[in-house]
């Protein structure tokens, strides 16, 4: 298993009507969470692109258990259990203080730049290798 941990700050904007973190708003703080994670195990989301190597999401859940509100702190932990080889699914949970406010998970699929679905490429699996010892 690796993992990762995100902190932001919520923004005025990120909050709807009520002052509550409108829903859709946490599915980017997923994704600062799995890019970070990808960065600290050595394959920033950029380089993978450069080499021609997409991850989109196919599949994405979220359950919302107390709400969070302007300007509080919020830790994003990502957690991937299990190396990927066509598909990456990674964890998450959504802190404010030491509360779990939210949590959820995402699919994401290895494709090239024809869009067709491909074995995650050798140096990432090598590398991942390496993280789960």
């Amino acid at each position: 298993m690796i993992s990762s941990v995100s902190k932001i700050q919520v923004r005025y904007s990120e909050t709807d009507m009520m002052g509550i973190v409108y829903h859709a708003n946490y599915l980017p703080w997923l994704e600062i969470g799995r890019t970070q994670l990808l960065k600290e195990y050595g394959f920033p989301y950029k380089e993978l692109e450069k080499q021609g190597l997409f991850l989109p999401v196919i599949e994405i859940s979220m359950k919302y258990l107390r709400p969070a509100t302007y300007d509080d702190t919020i830790t994003i932990k990502t957690v991937m259990k299990e190396k990927p080889y066509v598909k990456i699914h990674l964890g998450y949970d959504v802190l404010r203080d030491d509360d779990i406010i939210a949590t959820g998970y995402s699919m994401h699929a290895f494709m090239n730049k024809e869009t067709r679905p491909i074995k995650a490429p050798r140096q990432f699996l090598d590398a991942l290798n390496k993280a789960f010892e």
